[in-house]
């Protein structure tokens, strides 16, 4: 994901400063191209041959080292950073970074800087609460950098508080947040419904389905890399959401019906991936329902079609629109819906795009090897009024990111 991005890695003294270890393992496994600047104070926390060992490259520490290629060194890395990232970051060095001293060379590599520059405060939680500290802190976002909020807990000094560096797994994120891909969704807001619902039968019993929300996590993932301000409406599921995206937790068709009509008419685009229960329990029992002799039988009631009445929506917003002029005109969101079917995929995903007045429809086979519920890999077809392209064999990020490229012609 990396792959010919650089990134600079500044060191502080403090005792999370062994963590970076891992962070720049985890870069260099992204195919990125890693330099680490230490502050002398932070090579007594970890040594410098570990992040040489680990990057390939000289760990710079002395700003007058002679032992390197003739360069100079704090100005070329400067210019060659995507992005520079300093954590963790100390009381000193952020007081330095907030007032622009420059006397060691991770401080002057910072001045130096015109990417973007993220700071991952650690340190004493009396001393991050200081109101000097505090005061450096805002200069530094004053200034455009980027300040992440140190997590809460217990520190290395034995105090209980704010303070404490959030894990190398957390910085990772910030970083594919900000140079991973290319912002072609920047300013799109984009909804997407994922996972299963569970309709009750009883309080311990509920009718649901195989949906994992795979699908619907990798989209939202892809369209916040790639800028967009995501809102993730999902069931129940056992995948960690993905970072920088507004989540609504929800459990049943109606939960989900009514969060999507509450947030969807301030969205660009709506893609609705969620597995979502056609039929719910009319009656679920207010106690267990008791085993007994002989077959049972539940009378279900139609959920809500969310998608239909979105489609719904739609057209009676373009035909309210009609009249006036362009500036008058708000255009209903560009809806996307999941067809999955296991016969006649494109003659059944094709007539519910006609029926249910939406943009494009996303069909997948479940008797297809590779597609469906629980796998990794899909294997779409992507329906359209104007074309039905099928797509090969992907990882479920490679089909987010075909599917969004495809709404981008669309939807500019």
């Amino acid at each position: 994901m990396l792959k010919g991005k650089t990134v600079v890695l500044g060191v502080t003294g403090s005792i999370a400063a062994y963590k970076i270890a891992s962070l720049a393992s985890m870069l260099v496994k992204a195919h990125a191209d890693v330099h680490v600047i230490m502050t002398p104070n932070a090579t007594n926390f970890i040594h410098p041959i570990t992040f040489e060992t680990l990057t390939n490259h000289k760990c710079l520490v002395d700003t007058f080292d002679r032992d390197f290629e003739f360069k100079v060194n704090h100005v070329n890395l400067a210019q060659s950073a995507d992005i520079m990232m300093i954590a963790p970051a100390s009381a000193d060095v952020i007081a330095k970074l907030a007032h622009g001293i420059a006397d060691d060379m991770l401080t002057t590599t910072a001045l130096a800087c015109k990417a973007p520059i993220y700071i991952s405060p650690a340190m004493n939680t009396n001393m991050f609460t200081n109101p000097i500290t505090q005061d450096n802190i805002a200069t530094c976002e004053k200034y455009g950098m980027h300040v992440i909020a140190p997590a809460t807990g217990y520190l290395a000094c034995g105090d209980t508080g704010a303070g404490k560096m959030p894990e190398p797994e957390t910085l990772y994120e910030y970083i594919l947040k900000e140079i991973a891909c290319e912002k072609d969704l920047n300013g799109k807001k984009i909804l997407v419904t994922a996972g299963p619902t569970q309709e009750a039968i009883d309080p311990v019993r509920y009718i649901t389905n195989h949906s994992t929300g795979k699908m619907g996590y990798a989209i939202a993932r892809r369209a916040m890399l790639r800028g967009a301000e995501v809102t993730l409406v999902t069931g129940p599921v056992s995948i960690a959401p993905p970072p920088f995206v507004k989540v609504v937790p929800v459990i049943s068709a109606q939960d989900m019906y009514d969060a999507v009509m509450q947030e969807a008419e301030k969205q660009d685009i709506i893609i609705k991936s969620a597995a979502v229960a056609d039929y719910r329990p009319s009656h679920p029992a207010e106690e267990k329902v008791k085993k007994k002799e002989g077959d049972m039988a539940i009378l279900l009631t139609r959920t809500w079609d969310i998608l239909g009445t979105l489609g719904q929506r739609k057209i009676e917003v373009e035909q309210e629109s009609s009249g006036g002029t362009d500036a008058d005109r708000k255009p209903f969101p560009y809806l996307c819906g999941f067809s999955m079917e296991t016969q006649d995929m494109v003659k059944n995903s094709r007539e519910k795009l006609s029926k249910k007045h939406v943009d494009m429809i996303v069909a997948n086979n479940l008797k297809q090897e590779g597609a469906g519920f629980g796998t990794d890999t899909n294997c779409v077809t992507l329906i359209t009024s104007e074309e039905t392209r099928e797509l090969p064999l992907m990882s479920k990020e490679e089909v987010a990111d075909a599917l969004l490229n495809s709404i981008l012609q669309y939807n500019q």
